[in-house]
């Protein structure tokens, strides 16, 4: 089949690229090399099988000119950062995915599947429970709360510390710009897509982890920045108290769900979770990172707290799994995978400075007030 990968320069869409083309399928990625996640330009690992074809999804005549004989979209095209640009988000996350579906019903596209990329990000801080007051879903901790170092999600009516339970697919509330974003892109393709019977499935993906991960992408989170510390012998910063539990996924098992869903008809017009499982707190990645790479970790504690960090967050996995999809690859293996590719790269220490510094700069990383 032809398949388009919208963002297929990217870390998700490369990947899934490689596979698609090992399967037999011929590939065209449409990518706008957006800076700074590409700053070089084209990345080398992007196959020269493949048609490339630089363009913006917001851009009509781009989007057209890549959408011709297309049989499958594969939609990883998206604007993610901590910029409170609010507008790009919706733009590119939103209007270019509603353009997609507009060129398809125009022009009468025979298009047998769109694959969207979502995000754990809808969730927010996820499901919790009190003990006295049964389930609910919190919102965003406020800052006040943050600026005392009062980490956990409380309950709200009887103030106590909640219990994180595992989120499923049902439990949506987003917090941010980027997660708003994402989940009005789930909107619009699950119900255009159902209306005029365009086969369409959203992935929400957990925390994914591997190679070709952008080292200028300050969003990309702790493996990064974990490993990049361990490769310059420096200390990672840890944010909170380090007890902050994450999900992460391996980048194999993402592209062996997305093309679980791209196949099986009972994916159609559905949401899935694409996560690893299981939960790790922020300070046992960082002993897995320095395991790997032989380095010693003395994670400090730095009394910061990054402004719009969720507490614990972790999906069920188990409507995929009912697909005969599960993750088979561990978290130690993602980091191996990742400080093998990190050697064979020509990177510089400032890539650590840069994230710091606009991070900092956006006033994102912020200090408790004592």
């Amino acid at each position: 089949m032809q398949v388009l990968v919208t963002g297929g320069a990217g870390f998700i869409g490369s990947h899934t690229a490689d596979e698609l083309l090992k399967r037999g399928h011929k590939v065209r990625i449409l990518d706008s090399l957006e800076k700074p996640v590409h700053l070089k330009g084209k990345p080398d690992y992007v196959p020269q099988e493949v048609e490339f074809v630089e363009g913006d999804v917001r851009n009509r005549s781009d989007l057209e000119t890549a959408l011709k004989s297309m049989d499958i979209i594969f939609h990883f095209a998206a604007y993610q950062d901590y910029l409170p640009d609010f507008s790009k988000f919706f733009q590119v996350n939103c209007v270019g995915t509603a353009l997609i579906y507009e060129l398809i019903v125009e022009k009468a596209l025979p298009i047998k599947k769109v694959i969207v990329a979502s995000s754990q990000a809808v969730y927010g801080e996820g499901k919790y429970s009190c003990d006295e007051h049964g389930v609910f879903s919190p919102n965003i901790r406020s800052t006040e709360q943050l600026e005392r170092g009062q980490w956990e999600i409380i309950c709200p009516r009887c103030k106590k510390v909640a219990t994180s339970q595992i989120t499923d697919e049902e439990v949506v509330n987003p917090q941010n710009q980027y997660a708003i974003s994402k989940y009005t892109q789930e909107l619009i393709a699950i119900n255009l897509g159902k209306r005029y019977h365009i086969p369409t499935t959203t992935l929400r993906y957990s925390i994914v982890q591997g190679p070709r991960q952008s080292f200028y992408n300050a969003y990309s989170g702790a493996c990064r920045i974990f490993c990049l510390s361990a490769y310059f012998d420096r200390q990672p910063p840890i944010y909170e108290d380090g007890m902050q539990l994450r999900d992460y996924v391996n980048i194999e098992d993402v592209v062996r769900a997305n093309l679980l869903v791209m196949e099986d008809h009972r994916a159609d017009y559905q949401v899935f979770n694409v996560g690893g499982g299981k939960g790790y707190t922020v300070l046992e990645l960082a002993q897995i990172v320095a395991r790997t790479f032989g380095k010693k970790f003395d994670p400090e504690i730095t009394g910061k707290f990054r402004f719009g960090d969720t507490r614990h967050i972790i999906s069920s996995i188990d409507k995929l799994k009912s697909l005969g999809w599960e993750p088979m690859n561990s978290v130690e293996k993602s980091v191996q995978d990742y400080f093998l590719w990190l050697k064979n790269r020509r990177v510089t220490e400032d890539v650590l400075d840069y994230a710091e510094k606009k991070m900092k700069d956006l006033n994102v990383v912020r200090r408790i007030v004592q």
